[in-house]
């Protein structure tokens, strides 16, 4: 599996983003998928994660409200729709593929996500 992320940016406190995660290659229907971040000298983080099969969701809890997952399965693709940023959402964001407990199996490329007050 392959996995290309796009769609990050710089922009001001309360604006939205939506970032985008286009997968190639056999994505099984167990296979959860989602958003990671690491923000700078931090470690990363799992952000949010949809079963792809069930559609069932995860967020972390302090994007809870504000981003929402979501996954087109006919186009293999996976969004991240990030709405009132915060200077704390600034990060590298990276798409995953089969996330389960214990690790990723498939890492995207990152894209920057700044968030300016």
């Amino acid at each position: 599996v392959q996995l290309q992320a796009s769609g990050g940016g710089l922009v001001q406190v309360g604006d939205s983003l939506r970032l985008s995660c286009a997968a190639s290659g056999r994505i099984f229907s167990s296979y959860g998928m989602g958003w990671f971040r690491q923000p700078p000298g931090k470690e990363r983080e799992l952000v949010a994660r949809i079963d792809w099969g069930s559609g069932s969701s995860y967020y972390v809890d302090s994007v809870k409200g504000r981003f929402t997952i979501s996954s087109d399965n006919a186009k293999n693709m996976v969004y991240l729709q990030m709405n009132s940023l915060k200077p704390e959402d600034t990060a590298v964001y990276y798409c995953a593929a089969g996330i389960t407990k214990y690790g990723v199996s498939y890492w995207g490329n990152g894209t920057q996500v700044t968030v300016s007050s």
